[in-house]
């Protein structure tokens, strides 16, 4: 250990709001992760941040040192150009990521994405990826640049070596009520999404009843520091901000939002969904420079939607990955529940709310997600939305179909959705999809 600090000289100043400086992090970051700093240590330098905070420069070192933790991938310079990946903070049914990656990669854009795994209400990249048989999600670094290179779109999971500051120091804050802070939010993402190497990144914080950032205010907080980090780290970035007031797209879980990834790849699915895809894909094509602008942008990526192109990359993935590639042009390959049951309408009218969280919770219920990272996933299970909010419904129509393996898990999964089903007579006001756009 260094001796020019003291671990609780540092949770001292920071205990009194003062400003660290980025030798001061390291320290801090560095010590922890080899193991020389205690956690009854890092948890009250934790909680000093969680009260007092950190400004841009704090957070950038923070997530700076967090990915220079472990393994970093370079891919400057491999790619005639820029690669961008996408981030989303998570909510229900948010399966952008997997249209996206293969319509952005369709236009000749190399899309290195680092995913995660589903816990509680929301559901994860990764899980969904790996209800494709034989999907695999762990790839090792050259593995990953080989099919990236190979063609053009890769998404994996975090290993045991990438940023281990951020596994260490996430087990301590899940443990100490400090997870809900901005800046350690920000450090976390970014720690690892950096580490795999992206030139440029578009963000998607949510915001509304599913999402982390449940207020709009917040949700701001979060996109501006996260876009200070991509700043601080030279990476060309914008930040959308979206509603996850109800679910996006009508599938919830696993297989079936792949099957839902299916339809949007083939030019149909979901509308909130396409525009999303089709928003963030025309981004990323503009921040690689592969097109001027947005409007450019967006008519490449519904052409690689309508003609085939993203769909049949797709294939390519899967199939690069381990994954069976005949399941995205014959969906009844993938994993499919033996109980199927509609939920009726128990009045008529108007769909005035959907929210977002209970219908997640239902899914999970369902069998779909996991309460511990040790829980076993039901691929097939989940929730198939006939009706959103603002449609109208008569009594004893399905406003929902629930899937699930066990039929004991029904009856809960039931009360759960009917819980976040509200039924009115007026036509409730339309929430934006895209809320706002910062760079």
């Amino acid at each position: 250990m260094s001796p020019n600090f003291l671990p609780y000289e540092i949770i001292f100043k920071k205990r009194n709001g003062r400003r660290l400086d980025r030798d001061e992090i390291e320290f801090m970051v560095g010590g922890f992760t080899r193991g020389d700093i205690p956690d009854y240590q890092m948890a009250a330098f934790l909680m000093a941040v969680f009260f007092h905070g950190m400004d841009d420069a704090e957070t950038a070192a923070l997530t700076q040192e967090m990915m220079a933790s472990g393994e970093v991938l370079d891919l400057h310079g491999r790619f005639p150009v820029r690669t961008v990946d996408k981030h989303s903070t998570g909510g229900v049914g948010d399966k952008v990521s997997l249209p996206l990656t293969p319509a952005v990669a369709a236009c000749g854009v190399p899309v290195p994405m680092m995913s995660g795994r589903g816990l509680g209400h929301t559901g994860g990249t990764l899980d969904k990826l790996e209800s494709i048989p034989g999907f695999r999600t762990n790839l090792s670094k050259d593995e990953f640049v080989q099919v990236l290179s190979r063609v053009g779109g890769a998404i994996i999971g975090q290993t045991d070596k990438i940023a281990p500051a951020d596994r260490k120091m996430y087990a301590l804050r899940d443990v100490t009520a400090t997870v809900d802070c901005i800046p350690l939010i920000a450090a976390s993402i970014l720690s690892k999404k950096l580490a795999a190497g992206p030139e440029a990144l578009v963000l998607d914080v949510k915001t509304g009843h599913g999402a982390f950032m449940q207020t709009l205010a917040d949700s701001k907080r979060l996109a501006r520091a996260m876009l200070g980090i991509c700043r601080k780290a030279g990476r060309p970035a914008v930040c959308f901000i979206t509603d996850m007031e109800q679910p996006l797209g009508r599938a919830i879980g696993n297989a079936l939002e792949i099957r839902e990834t299916i339809e949007c790849l083939s030019g149909e699915g979901p509308a909130d969904l396409r525009e999303l895809v089709v928003t963030f894909g025309a981004e990323m094509l503009k921040l690689a420079g592969r097109v001027k602008n947005s409007e450019e942008g967006r008519k490449a990526i519904l052409t690689v939607l309508s003609n085939g192109q993203a769909r049949r990359k797709f294939a390519e993935i899967v199939e690069a990955q381990g994954g069976d590639p005949k399941a995205i042009d014959d969906p009844a390959r993938l994993p499919a529940a033996r109980h199927v049951v509609a939920v009726e309408a128990p009045k008529s009218g108007v769909v005035q709310r959907l929210a977002a969280r209970d219908v997640g919770v239902a899914s999970l219920l369902l069998g779909a997600g996991r309460t511990r990272a040790s829980d076993k996933i039901d691929f097939a299970a989940g929730i198939v939305l006939a009706k959103k909010t603002g449609d109208r419904v008569k009594k004893g129509e399905p406003v929902a179909w629930l899937h699930a393996g066990d039929p004991a898990r029904i009856p809960d999964g039931r009360a759960r959705f009917l819980a976040a089903l509200k039924i009115g007579a007026g036509r409730p006001k339309k929430r934006k999809l895209i809320w706002q756009i910062l760079k």
